[in-house]
């Protein structure tokens, strides 16, 4: 903007003089012209500098031009033209004058010279546009928010570390340079600090001169204040004082303001009723409101804009709330533009100097005349939510300019956003518009920085007013105080989604805690976290559930709001541990706080119930009563759980065991302690074992989200914490009993009897109390063996990821994805996955589909937990079928024990004693007892399981105790002895190892076998540990290793017998299987007689592709012309895939049909600009060699009968028409487009191909007519022809009539070799091809109907062959059956396809194709021989030569010969243009000058063109080099020739063409006929061919072209590829960050899109970008695919990382990117964010996909699988 042209007016005049000039007849501001020329900007800033009101005249100033520049008349119609006069006009009259005021001489310079002189601060302050990449360091940064962009990034020293990659929303900035913002490596190299930069205290205001200081003081002041004044300006009319415009008119505009609640859909309609504007104009109105905020919509007097404002206001009434209109002044909203341009130019100019950003921020912090709360950038703040979007990001983009880059007043600044904080917040909540547009998200820039936010929070209790301010506005709350959120409204919802960005800000504040206290910030934290315990207290016992009993619950209750705000608190919480884990004295006061909370939400718990007393096992203990199943429980405990992670601390910490005395331990009192918990724990289990049914979803979700990695490690995790606390401080058989009586099992265990099974009648009761069991048991296991939590047991935080990793992929290898998802993240968005992972697990890197996988390394199997506390059920199930696999694999026994534990801390040691408590002990023989007999359903196997998990880890627990003892104090554990007691009286039953014993051989529980042969083994261990602590004499352990030997071999033995056992079974069962399938076979042989012959005959192609026998390599093979040897006279069987009948394929049978897929195709095109003619008046006879458009045909290689598929066809139609009656959506095929898909293997498919018989054999006993002969012949036969079309010319009439050839009979109508529903069916097909190629409806009489029949054949073999090619497979013997059936259907369908149409179309067809290469009087306009492709030409010829055949009565001349002359023709005409477009310079290798005859030839026939056109062409000395190109030129052609001859006369190929190899060239000659060097063809037929060449030299087409006038194709044409993809994909990001959209000026594209086949980036998904295709508006990714594609598009979605195909308007899919990160991982939608590169065999395959065609194939697969694609408006995209 501030170009030197701007500043200097001089300048400015002539030019201005001109265009004034141009529009002085039509422009009512040309009266302003003259004024504008004579304007000086220099002298109007010397009259200023003496005025004595400066403000004054400033205002004067605008108030006379603002109006008379800006805002003149309606906008939206106004062109760019119109746009650019405002610029330069306010560049000149209004900001320049400003300008030279400022800098006091010539801008441009001065402002040069200031950026020389400014020292930069360090910050790089670079402003993220919307989608542009930004980059943030694991390793390093601060916290998540901490980013870089893409230049500091390179720069840095984090490219090397592991970094992660997102796309920004625009609005932030890059913190390279701060020092608080990175661990390590802060600067780039860019912007690291020099030695002589200045240092940070030094004023940069001092560096400037004091009169532009003063000057500086004065203007932005005014500006600044201008511009506040302006935009918190609220009257329609009126302006401020000293601005109301000299003159004013009746000239009004019609504002229309964004909101977040209307659709673009409710605008569009609206403003069509109300402006009368078409919809492109309304969309483009629409686009201009969301982007800017407002945008005027009519201009008028009043009265005109009044009408249009009441229109909109009414016409949206009835929504939730009417759009916002105002009528404001045409000068209001001129001053209002301008007071933006003022606030963008002010960001400006402080870019040059330091010295003025400062200034800026002194003029806007400056408080005003009204005290508090009134600076400029206080206002622009309060009034932040009635400004419009466009005009907060401009100022907000200042702010972050000026204040946020000057370190001193990014502080000020951050005391006034935290003293007007609560308002601002206010203001949002009932704001509209998203968190980027609002002042409030400047909070991530102030609270992030961690010196910032700690002087806030000690100055301005910031930690305070937050949660106040969050508790404030949730105001729903019950009886009690608790938050209550049912029946949510959808604004309460709305709102309740804006009130969480407050915790957002509560996290920034928290997210690094301090390494250092001082006494003020201890004071701040712990008000602030009494104020946060008292936003607990409200939660807790939130959303309480009651049983339903009897009836199913009515309306399902709300609980996402609490769960969404519980997740949200999750982080806060861990923080809040965090910051008090470093330091005592706060925690200490923090776990006092916590318990008196908690003792307050306690006071209730136990009044009015009912005291109770329990005894059990000769133990007793007083509770209460109360029961989950009857009375109200709530998941929801925050206090609860923050003090068990407090308590926790106190052991990690050390702090309880050092300053006991400072504790109020003596408050606790554990059972009240562990109630909550323990009733939410039930209640998960009552709700498991069924009891809660009647609850509805909403208690499931709570359940599942309660153990879901989100929320578990707050809710679950600590409850079970809690429960482990209070244990450790009671009696454990207190605790056990009380846990007994709150499962509600309590009376089966104390029975007198216990170990008789209590007997229930019901059997569903029977069934609950067995799963209540099951789960109480799971529970004792969770609380003696978690201790993988750091100061529960005595591990390090590292041990437990590893401890979680090992269970993940304990249950099947894992991506690493999957492994992020099931780990807690922290507050940075860290697992702590990457410190770990290499040590327990390998990576296996993925193959072209699929992704990388960890496997757990074997050494950790044995940490193998089966009752691991984070595993589902299913996770459960299946981690222990695949454990038990793994271990029978290596031969070991499946046992799965539990895994040695580490040992509890000191404040949870005596948790252990919960293993061999008396009550454990009688509940554990109680189920083995139960076990022993096992009669009725009194008991399961998963309850025996878990008892003897629990044995186990008593004995892993005795036994660890012995290893580590010093023999100085007995071992206390002494569980062996305990189970060797017998059961007390009355029940005498043995002791638990004497039923273990028992239960070793019980054949009922052969799967537990292994584990008990463990525990016995164990117990056998200790007691010889025991036997020699106590002897203290140190024996060798011999004897216990002699009994585990001989266990082990007992075993081993045991398990060779079974395995034995299972071999002889399958043994067994294999023969009785292969019995009955010879049975079976026998019963019905000529079944499989036939399925043999069918297979013979389907694989005609592989039995040919077999090496040719003795015999038939004396022939050598030929495929066309009178010596070509056809296939052995073979019936062609097939069978319909509908009705199973079996056919043979006879011209005159019942037609049967191969189900194809016909498209328009630009695959191999060479120009994709090429606009092709309208269709009606499209000549489709001669293909371009550019090949711009073809038409392809693929099969699925599945056969029907013809009335079997109409049938089919008829069904699908009619189901179709019932469809669009019920729903309206679109199918994954479009039937109205005939449509179907394969009945068989559903492939998307739209017609069908006829199958025909094979041809005969040539007739040898024909003699071969020459060239020469059979030319003559057939110009007769054309001739003859001519005459019967009555074509002739007059002077020809004179002459006599044409001489005949004998037996040529124009009037014979040849027979149809074909029954008739063949001829349908031909019908059929020719229509298909018709339709697709030309895009217009059927019409049988069109004479093109044959041609594009014979297009599609010569196209689809063109397209295998360049596959073949591409992939280096030889040209016979590697395609699939499928693509082979194909061609062989295609290639005779087309030698038939001339019986349904007319003779004389199809003569014509060939007369002019002949006359392409030979000179005919009667045909006009010949073509360009460079504008033909040559394959085309000979195919088509081929075809349709059998009519003209057909005519020949005589029985004297053959097909085969006409066919060879024919290709002989094309080729020598292939040669020619392969010559003409030769470019040789490339190569300059000189071979030696002998040359063979090939190349003596090759120059022969190039000076021979050379002579026709003389200078074109350039000398070429070298033969060799010419021959080369021929070679290479024609090879394509003859491979493709090879194909179609060989599908055509079914002939063996020679073996050589069966492999990939280099004696190619002299195989296909051979197999063609053709002589090995070619150019023999036009030595041996020289004068006959030398006036064709002449002929076609001459042509001024040639000349034309070669001389530059067109696209000369040169052969071979090469392979078209997709585009080449850069290899880091954040270069892509950065390319389309860059990417403005091209329609709605110059602003940023929301989806910008590439496309992959041409490079094209486009706007897709957006109003702005639609264009109307075929009368519908699409996207503009599928107006893209109709002129690049033919309808197709690849396309790569850059902000989402994603492949999209589309297929015409209603067809498209996702398809996996070709972009890995370094797990082998896609991330599509770059949700994770680490660095993606290119995987090139993934890009390959997608390259396949398209070359293959089978896009559309894919597509149609994708949309029926999945049926939410098909509902995707994908025309819009």
């Amino acid at each position: 903007m501030l170009s030197s042209s701007a500043s200097c007016s001089s300048s400015f005049t002539a030019e201005e003089g001109k265009m004034a000039a141009s529009e002085s007849d039509r422009d009512p501001t040309s009266a302003l012209c003259s004024e504008f020329l004579n304007f000086s900007a220099k002298d109007t800033a010397t009259w200023w500098l003496a005025a004595a009101d400066l403000q004054h005249e400033v205002y004067h100033h605008l108030a006379v031009y603002v109006p008379r520049i800006l805002c003149l008349g309606p906008s939206g119609v106004g062109s760019s033209r119109e746009e650019q006069r405002e610029e330069l006009a306010c560049q000149l009259l209004l900001l320049a004058p400003l300008e030279w005021f400022l800098l006091g001489e010539e801008p441009a310079a001065r402002l040069a010279q200031l950026q020389q002189n400014n020292q930069p601060s360090p910050l790089c302050g670079h402003v993220f546009k919307v989608g542009e990449p930004t980059y943030s360091c694991r390793e390093c940064a601060a916290d998540p928010t901490c980013v870089l962009c893409m230049q500091c990034f390179l720069g840095s020293v984090h490219k090397n570390h592991r970094y992660r990659m997102t796309t920004s929303g625009g609005g932030g900035f890059c913190d390279c340079g701060d020092t608080e913002a990175w661990k390590k490596g802060p600067y780039c190299q860019k912007h690291t600090p020099t030695d002589n930069s200045r240092d940070t205290e030094e004023d940069p205001v001092a560096q400037l001169p004091t009169d532009m200081v003063a000057r500086g003081y004065s203007i932005f002041s005014i500006i600044l204040k201008y511009a506040v004044e302006l935009l918190t300006w609220e009257q329609e009319d009126q302006l401020p004082e000293g601005l109301e415009p000299p003159e004013r008119g009746d000239t009004y505009y019609c504002m229309l303001f964004n909101d977040e609640v209307h659709t673009y859909e409710q605008v569009i309609y609206t403003l069509q009723k109300a402006v009368n504007c078409s919809q492109k104009e309304a969309i483009s109105f629409a686009t201009t409101v969301d982007r800017d905020g407002r945008k005027s919509v009519r201009y008028g007097d009043f009265q005109f804009c009044e009408q249009a404002k009441s229109v909109i206001v009414v016409s949206t009434a009835d929504l939730t709330r009417p759009l916002r209109v105002q009528v404001m002044h045409s000068s209001v909203v001129a001053h209002q533009c301008f007071a933006l341009k003022a606030l963008s130019w002010l960001g400006q100019i402080i870019q040059y100097s330091d010295g003025l950003r400062r200034i800026l921020c002194q003029v806007g912090l400056q408080k005003g005349p009204e005290g508090e709360n009134s600076s400029l950038v206080n206002r622009l703040m309060l009034n932040d939510s009635k400004m419009w979007k466009g005009a907060r990001n401009i100022y907000h983009q200042l702010l972050m300019n000026s204040l946020l880059m000057d370190l001193k007043y990014k502080k000020i600044f951050a005391i006034q956003f935290a003293k007007s904080y609560e308002r601002l917040q206010s203001d949002y909540v009932k704001d509209d518009h998203d968190r980027e547009f609002s002042i409030t998200d400047l909070s991530v820039q102030i609270f992030t920085v961690p010196s910032l936010a700690r002087m806030l929070m000690v100055e301005e209790n910031l930690m305070t007013t937050i949660i106040r301010t969050f508790v404030d506005h949730l105001r729903h709350r019950d009886l009690q105080g608790r938050f209550q959120f049912d029946r949510y409204t959808a604004q309460q919802a709305f709102k309740f989604g804006r009130v969480q960005s407050l915790i957002g800000d509560l996290k920034y504040v928290l997210i690094s805690h301090p390494t250092e206290w001082n006494d003020q910030l201890r004071l701040k934290f712990l008000g602030g976290l009494d104020a946060f315990l008292e936003l607990l207290k409200c939660m807790q016992g939130m959303d309480p559930v009651m049983r339903q009993v009897g009836q199913h619950i009515e309306m399902e209750p709300e609980w996402e709001a609490a769960f969404t705000l519980q997740m949200k608190l999750t982080h806060i919480i861990s923080m809040i541990q965090e910051w008090c884990s470093t330091d005592k004295r706060v925690l200490i006061e923090a776990y006092r706080k916590c318990l008196s909370a908690l003792s307050h939400c306690h006071s209730g718990l136990s009044d009015g119930e009912q005291p109770i007393s329990l005894s059990l096992a000769g133990h007793c203990v007083e509770t209460f009563r109360y029961q989950v199943s009857q009375d109200k429980v709530s998941i929801h405990l925050p206090v609860c759980r923050l003090l068990a992670g407090l308590h926790v601390l106190l052991s990690r910490t050390e702090v309880a065991s050092h300053f006991p005395e400072q504790l109020p331990l003596g408050e606790l009192s554990p059972p009240l302690l562990i109630e909550l918990p323990l009733r939410c724990l039930v209640l998960c289990a009552q709700v498991h074992a069924g009891m809660w049914r009647r609850n509805g979803f909403s208690l499931v979700n709570q359940i599942y989200y309660y153990h879901n990695v989100k929320c578990r490690v707050e809710m679950f995790d600590k409850d079970i914490i809690m429960l482990q606390a209070g244990a450790s401080m009671m009696d454990p058989n207190h605790f056990l009993m009380i846990v007994l009586s709150r499962f509600e099992l309590f009376h089966i265990f104390s029975s007198a009897d216990v170990r008789k099974r209590y007997r229930e009648a019901n059997k569903d009761v029977v069934q609950q109390n067995n799963t209540l069991i099951e789960e109480m048991l799971h529970l004792i296991i969770m609380v003696t063996g978690e201790r993988y939590v750091a100061g529960v047991g005595q591990v390090e935080p590292f041990d437990e990821v590893r401890r979680e990793i090992i269970h993940q992929l304990s249950i099947r290898p894992m991506a690493h994805s999957e492994l992020v998802k099931a780990l807690p993240e922290n507050g940075n968005k860290e697992t702590g996955l990457e410190r770990v992972i290499d040590s327990v697990a390998s990576f296996k890197k993925p193959g072209v589909t699929g992704r990388g996988l960890y496997e757990l390394r074997p050494e950790w199997n044995r940490y193998f937990n089966l009752y691991f506390y984070h595993y589902s059920r299913a996770d459960q199930s299946k981690a222990e079928e695949a454990q038990r696999k793994l271990r029978r694999q290596n031969g070991e026994d499946t046992a799965l024990p539990p895994p040695p534990p580490p040992p509890f801390c000191p404040l949870f040691a005596s948790l252990v004693n919960l293993l061999q408590c008396d009550v454990l002990l009688a509940v554990e023989g109680a189920v083995l007892q139960w076990a022993v007999e096992p009669s009725g359903g009194g008991w399961t196997e998963s309850m025996l399981q878990r008892v003897l998990h629990l044995v186990g880890m008593a004995l892993l627990e005795e036994q660890q105790q012995l290893e580590n003892n010093s023999g100085d104090e007995d071992v206390t554990f002494n569980y062996t002895s305990k189970i060797t007691r017998p059961g007390e009286a009355p029940s005498t039953s043995g002791s638990v190892l004497a039923l273990l014993e028992s239960l070793q051989n019980a054949p009922h529980l052969e799967v537990h076998k292994d584990i008990i042969t463990w525990i016995l083994k164990m117990v056998s261990n200790i007691k010889t540990m025991r036997e020699r602590t106590s002897s203290t004499s140190m024996v060798n352990i011999s004897p216990g290793q002699g009994l585990e030997e001989m266990v082990r071999d007992k075993d081993k033995a045991e398990r060779k017998r079974k395995a034995e056992m299972a071999r002889l079974r399958r043994e067994k069962i294999m023969a009785q299987m292969s019995e009955m399938q010879k049975h079976f076979i026998n019963e019905n042989k000529e079944l499989f007689q036939q399925t043999v012959e069918e297979l013979e005959a389907s694989t005609s192609a592989a039995a040919e592709n077999s090496p040719p026998s003795l015999e038939s390599t004396c022939v050598s093979q030929v495929c066309v012309g009178p010596k070509r040897v056809s296939g052995a006279e073979r019936r062609q069987l097939v069978t319909c895939i509908l009705c199973q009948e079996e056919q043979e394929v006879k011209g005159h049978g019942k037609a049967m049909v191969l189900a194809a897929f016909v498209q328009r195709s630009t695959v191999l095109s060479k120009n994709r600009h090429r606009n092709l003619p309208d269709p009606e008046h499209r000549d489709p006879l001669f293909m371009h060699p550019d090949l711009s458009l073809g038409i392809h045909t693929a099969s699925c290689g599945h056969i029907m009968h013809a009335t079997c598929w109409q049938r089919y066809f008829e069904a699908v139609q009619l189901k179709e028409q019932r469809r669009q009656q019920r729903l309206r959506g679109h199918t994954s095929y479009d039937v109205e487009n005939g449509e179907f898909l394969c009945p068989l293997c559903e492939c998307l498919s739209n017609t069908v191909i006829p199958l025909l018989p094979h041809v005969h054999s040539a007739d040898r006993s024909v003699d071969h007519p020459s060239l020469e002969v059979w030319l003559k012949t057939t110009n007769q036969q054309i001739a003859a022809l001519h005459s019967s079309h009555g074509n002739r010319s007059d002077s020809a009439a004179e002459e006599a009539e044409p001489a005949v050839p004998d037996g040529f009979r124009v009037d014979v109508i040849p027979q149809n070799p074909f029954s008739s529903s063949i001829s349908e069916m031909i019908t059929t097909f020719s229509m298909s091809t018709y339709k697709v190629g030309l895009k217009v409806n059927p019409n049988e009489q069109d004479h093109r109907v044959p041609v594009l029949s014979w297009s599609t054949c010569a196209f689809t073999i063109q397209s295998i062959e360049h596959l073949l090619m591409d992939e280096e497979k030889p040209l016979f013997g590697s395609l699939p059956c499928r693509q082979d059936n194909c061609l062989s259907s295609l290639t005779r369908f087309g030698s038939a396809c001339w019986t349904a149409a007319p003779l004389k179309t199809v003569h014509t067809h060939f007369i002019r194709l002949l006359a392409a290469l030979v000179s005919d009087s009667q045909v006009d306009a010949t073509l360009c021989i460079l504008d033909i492709d040559m394959f085309h030409l000979l195919v088509y010829s081929v075809l349709s030569y059998s009519s003209v055949h057909s005519l020949d009565q005589s029985g004297q001349s053959v097909v085969d010969s006409a066919h060879l002359h024919l290709l002989h023709l094309v080729t020598v005409a292939h040669l020619v243009q392969i010559l003409l477009t030769s470019n040789t310079e490339e190569v300059c290798m000189d071979q030696d000058t002998g040359g063979s005859q090939e190349e003596e030839l090759t120059c022969q026939l190039y000076n021979t063109l050379r002579k026709h056109l003389g200078s074109v062409l350039p000398e070429v000395s070298s033969g060799w080099q010419l021959w080369r190109c021929v070679k290479a030129g024609v090879l394509p052609f003859l491979r493709a020739t090879a194909l179609f001859f060989h599908y055509l006369n079914s002939t063996a190929p020679p073996a050589d063409l069966l492999v990939a190899g280099p004696s190619q060239w002299e195989a296909l000659c051979s197999y063609l006929s053709l002589p090995s060097n070619l150019l023999q063809l036009h030595l041996s037929h020289h004068t006959l061919l030398e006036p064709l060449i002449h002929r076609w030299c001459c042509h001024p087409g040639v000349r034309e072209t070669l001389q530059g006038g067109g696209v000369i194709i040169r052969f071979p044409r090469e392979s078209n590829r997709l585009i080449d993809l850069p290899e880091d994909y954040s270069v892509l990001i950065n390319q389309a960050s860059s990417f403005t959209c091209p329609r709605s000026g110059g602003d940023k594209s929301r989806a910008p899109t590439l496309c992959l086949v041409c490079g094209s980036m486009l706007c897709s998904q957006s109003y702005c970008c639609q264009t109307e295709v075929e009368g519908e508006d699409v996207g503009a990714c599928t107006a893209h695919t109709f002129t690049c594609g033919a309808g197709l598009g690849l396309f790569l979605r850059v902000r989402e990382s994603q492949v999209l195909f589309v297929a015409g308007k209603t067809k498209g899919c996702f398809y996996p990117p070709p972009y890995l990160d370094d797990y082998g991982e896609t991330d599509q939608g770059l949700k994770r964010g680490n660095p993606l590169h290119l995987c090139l065999e993934r890009y390959r395959k997608i390259e396949r996909l398209w070359r293959q065609h089978a896009i559309a194939e894919i597509i149609g697969h994708a949309q029926e699988a999945n049926q939410t694609l098909v509902a995707i408006d994908w025309q819009h995209l």
